[in-house]
């Protein structure tokens, strides 16, 4: 019968690589990609990070250098982390005027003006105690947190941000945020919401990168609970009404049935963040030769992709730039 074996065979669509690269459905290309960066204080530094193996701790002049590769490859974004030399209770590196992030931004602007700069928004790396806002009584205080959190966006505006993305999980940041930026004159600064941010086993690279490991508890009562999903439309929908120009979920592997619920759900540019432990279990298992790294990093990324991603953040950026562009 028509449409059945012998007269249908499907194999025949897959015979050689050109007939396949016709008829392949999802296509992930070097512009859909963000490169995540640490920049830190000093000059000269490029030092690589032990748990996150061909990522580095970047002086603001080495990152300029890097910018400069990353651009040439055809990525079009960063997303900016920074380290200050110190730490306090309040997190004051993360919106001091000089801070190492505002002091980045202003070099890339200066070097690499075609990239686009983005900044994570968030207190955890500048905070003694680790956490993502403000401390009052061993709980992090919400709303006292909104105010740190906004004059860091700010911050990073007027040092020429062409992006700012709250990670921070508090409720009411990004309606906060929209409205200083526009009070300041930065209404075209777009939002890139961190919106459905799990709290994650993934992240432990990350944080040790940052040194943004709690000094005490956890992240649980403001990051999402792993087991829930429709909470995760109900935080994209906030996010979405409050401003928010780009809505993001974070994790991306563990959580593409999530990337796609969102897709499905909201007409709306959607990224997905492939975090430190996703990088590093990939990394881990090529480096002991049980696959191959090249194939599995494309893969995960069209994973991502597929489910509905139209940004991907990964520190696979650069290999994956690479790779795709020589074909």
């Amino acid at each position: 019968m028509m449409g059945e074996f012998p007269y249908l065979r499907m194999r025949r669509l897959r015979q050689s690589e050109g007939i396949r690269a016709m008829v392949r459905e999802t296509e992930v290309r070097a512009s859909d990609l963000v490169y995540p960066l640490f920049v830190v204080p000093g000059r000269g530094v490029r030092k690589e990070i032990s748990s996150l193996p061909g990522n580095y701790h970047l002086s603001v002049d080495e990152l300029v250098r890097e910018c400069e590769q990353v651009a040439r490859l055809g990525i079009p974004a960063v997303l900016l982390f920074g380290i200050p030399e110190s730490k306090d209770a309040f997190g004051s590196g993360a919106y001091a005027g000089d801070g190492v992030v505002q002091q980045a931004i202003r070099a890339l602007k200066q070097r690499v003006p075609e990239l686009v700069i983005i900044t994570d928004v968030c207190l955890c790396e500048y905070t003694s105690h680790g956490h993502c806002g403000v401390v009052v009584e061993d709980r992090v205080d919400n709303d006292r947190s909104l105010e740190l959190i906004t004059k860091t966006a700010l911050s990073h505006a007027e040092a020429g941000a062409d992006m700012v993305a709250p990670s921070d999980m508090m409720d009411g940041r990004v309606a906060a945020i929209r409205s200083l930026l526009d009070e300041n004159g930065f209404e075209m600064t777009p939002i890139m919401a961190y919106a459905a941010k799990y709290d994650s086993a993934f992240y432990g690279p990350f944080r040790e990168a940052a040194g943004s490991t709690p000094q005490f508890g956890d992240r649980r009562s403001y990051q999402m609970d792993s087991h829930n999903v429709r909470e995760a439309l109900r935080e994209v929908r906030l996010d979405i009404e409050e401003g928010a120009d780009v809505v993001m979920v974070k994790p991306a592997l563990a959580y593409l049935d999530v990337v796609r619920r969102v897709r499905e759900s909201f007409d709306m540019p959607l990224a997905a963040y492939n975090v430190s432990g996703e990088y590093a279990m990939v990394k881990a298992a090529a480096a002991q030769g049980l696959l191959n790294e090249k194939r599995a990093v494309l893969e995960v990324l069209t994973a991502i992709k597929r489910a509905g991603a139209d940004i991907i953040l990964t520190y696979h950026a650069k290999d994956a730039a690479g790779w795709l562009k020589a074909g």
